[in-house]
């Protein structure tokens, strides 16, 4: 299916939800260290619900480890500088969805890294700063599953 990869995420309550949003997907979800909290996190656990014994989740200690050790089919990467509208890529089965920290967003080099036609950005209105972590990877993968026909629904 999709990877959903979260690089450096920082707040357990989302982090927690995307746990439970892969679960529902089927999609895999990967962290990207440092993670500004514990796996073991009370507020991540809440969030998560009992759906973390069902997701697969892999933690990697980079983002070129993750790239070494996950073969994707194309990145995606989520920033609110992106030049494309997430609506209008094709995605694929394999594909990655990438997603930066919750107060930093994804650094440069890593939208450099991943190329300009695959950095993706959702409308908002002009003086909008961004949406918050969950529900831009709801918003996004769930049209990514869309494209895909739901498959596994």
């Amino acid at each position: 299916m999709l990877n959903i990869v979260l690089y450096q995420p920082e707040i357990p309550p989302n982090t927690g939800n995307i746990i439970r949003l892969c679960a529902n997907t089927g999609f895999q979800l990967h962290l990207i260290e440092p993670l500004g909290f514990d796996l073991d996190d009370k507020k991540l656990r809440r969030a998560g619900l009992d759906y973390r014994e069902f997701q697969s989740l892999q933690v990697h200690s980079s983002w070129p480890t993750y790239l070494q050790n996950v073969e994707s089919t194309a990145v995606y990467a989520l920033s609110t500088k992106g030049t494309q509208c997430y609506s209008k890529a094709t995605y694929k089965p394999g594909d990655t969805l990438l997603f930066g920290p919750e107060t930093r967003g994804l650094p440069e080099e890593i939208r450099t890294q991943v190329g300009v036609t695959n950095v993706l950005r959702l409308p908002m209105q002009p003086n909008s700063r961004s949406l918050n972590l969950s529900n831009t990877v709801s918003i996004v993968a769930y049209e990514a599953w869309r494209q895909l026909g739901f498959t596994g629904s």
